[in-house]
């Protein structure tokens, strides 16, 4: 299961938990990713909250959790290869989060309603 935000964020079912990136869309926003900030493992986080920093060389921006829960894992793959966003994004999970309300992610886009967003 594929489900998408407004903040052109991916979320993936992964077991019990969602992998959380950013689209294509958001890639070809931010340009070329030189720098990725991740969050600790085991963080409590507020749907909302601001969890990764992210810099390209036209702009900083802000990733957050799409919904409540436990970051479970982090890709610091990506804070050593942070252009590894703009090469594939819809594979550079950024972080991995156990949803406290586990219906939650049911409520975001699927495919064809992120595209019709982007236009």
């Amino acid at each position: 299961m594929l489900k998408y935000t407004e903040d052109h964020e991916w979320l993936r079912a992964d077991g019990d938990e969602i992998a959380v990136g950013i689209t294509k869309h958001a890639s070809e926003q931010l340009g070329d990713v030189v720098f990725i900030e991740l969050p600790e493992e085991g963080r409590e986080v507020a749907a909302g909250e601001e969890v990764v920093v992210i810099e390209s060389v036209k702009a900083a921006s802000d990733i957050v959790a799409p919904v409540a829960g436990t970051i479970t894992a982090v890709n610091s793959a990506l804070a050593d290869a942070p252009g590894d966003v703009n090469g594939d994004p819809m594979a550079a999970w950024f972080f991995k989060l156990k949803p406290a309300d586990a219906g939650a992610v049911e409520g975001f886009m699927d495919e064809d309603a992120y595209k019709a967003l982007i236009g």
